[in-house]
């Protein structure tokens, strides 16, 4: 087993990832190492895997071997305990000009272990636009033993001169069957629930996991399925508005609390909460309040991308929803990802026209974009459900 056995159906990306490593350890040998280059771009999709394909690419730098996936070097790299390796997670809406600064700062230092200092950065995307000028400075005029990797969900998402600078490594979205197989093989969930699992999430391997593993994320799912027969007038729009945004915040709510905590107590206890001594511990925590204002604020950043996120992931199961009510209606024989609402997507192919399923997913796609614009969700939603409800007066 290598670093690049534990990606899912990216088996053409893995060859080109290998070769690379092989020509970063002759260049470390003096050799001309082509193939090997300063600043790499991985994109794909949601959940093709692009983060876990960046990260396996630094463990091969790093190991002497290219990523036996069995040493220290790779064992680290793994737990993000590696000290020649840094992983930026924007953590909020954006990534700031000043983060950018601080990032290049660091990147400009020699590797601890002799080898390469890699800065691995997932969501480059999320970077302002001055953010992304001081990245192409520092893209531009590399140290020589710095490696950036780069990740997005398409190249265009990236500023043209940063995306021709770097190498793109394309990732597709993996099979039903293969993500199945991962599911079944590493986590041992049951062959039904793992196909189920990975036809519902089109092939996105992270959703799947979490939907094999976790009830209530399948109980959710399910209710946002189950919204299109309940539209059956405006109240029954606005209260189904309602239920969605308050469902997602409630998701995001969940997966952010307890990460907010841990951060709020490790900084109390950097700032001497909880010391002994006369005075000591009241002063350390009144020197960190500045410290403890800027990580409130980061962590609401951060909530609001994480609320967002997960509200667009169930306008997504939405599109889907639709998607496959629009295979039903001309009777395409593709593998439809909500088919297990197979009742519910053949009454509303009946009950409605080709025309009136592809107005009421442009609906969706308007509403996402509303979102991202900073609408009101409620807002937002519930201008789509009333849509979705009378496709033809929107």
């Amino acid at each position: 087993m290598t670093v690049f056995d534990d990606l899912v159906g990216q088996e053409r990306a893995a060859v080109v990832l290998r070769q690379a490593a092989a020509a970063g350890a002759e260049a470390l040998a003096g050799g001309r190492g082509a193939g090997m280059t300063h600043a790499w771009l991985f994109t794909g999709p949601p959940g093709s895997g692009r983060t876990e394909a960046a990260r396996a690419f630094a463990a091969a730098l790093l190991c002497p071997d290219q990523g036996c996936g069995h040493c220290d070097q790779c064992h680290q790299v793994a737990v993000g305990s590696h000290p020649d390796v840094e992983t930026v997670r924007p953590q909020g809406l954006s990534y700031s000009v000043k983060q950018t600064r601080e990032l290049v700062l660091r990147a400009a230092g020699a590797p601890t272990l002799g080898r390469w200092r890699v800065i691995l950065f997932e969501d480059a995307d999320r970077a302002t636009e001055a953010a992304a000028n001081a990245l192409l400075k520092a893209i531009e005029e590399p140290p020589p033993r710095t490696v950036w990797l780069l990740c997005s969900p398409a190249p265009d998402d990236m500023m043209v001169t940063i995306r021709s600078r770097c190498r793109v490594v394309t990732l597709a979205t993996p099979s039903t069957a293969a993500v199945a197989h991962m599911l079944v093989t590493r986590e041992n969930v049951p062959p039904d629930v793992a196909e189920s699992a990975a036809r519902a999430t089109q092939g996105d391997a992270s959703r799947a996991r979490r939907l094999a593993l976790d009830e209530e994320a399948r109980r959710r799912r399910a209710a946002v399925l189950a919204l299109p027969r309940g539209l059956t007038g405006v109240g029954a729009c606005v209260e189904a508005a309602e239920r969605l945004v308050k469902t997602s915040a409630e998701d995001a709510e969940e997966a952010t609390a307890r990460l907010n905590e841990v951060e709020t107590a490790e900084l109390r206890k950097v700032y001497g909460e909880g010391s002994t001594g006369k005075g000591l511990n009241k002063g350390l925590v009144r020197g960190g309040a500045g410290a403890m204002k800027e990580l409130e604020d980061r962590q609401k950043s951060r909530a609001t991308r994480v609320r967002r996120d997960s509200l667009d992931a169930a306008l997504l199961d939405l599109v889907a929803f639709y998607r496959d009510v629009l295979a039903v209606q001309f009777g395409a024989a593709v593998e439809l990802s909500t088919g297990d609402h197979r009742a519910d997507l053949e009454a509303l192919a009946r009950s409605g026209t080709p025309e009136d399923t592809l107005r009421r997913i442009d609906v969706i796609m308007e509403c996402r974009e509303r979102l991202a614009a900073n609408v009101n969700p409620q807002i937002a939603v519930e201008a789509m459900t009333i849509a979705l409800w009378r496709p033809g007066i929107s």
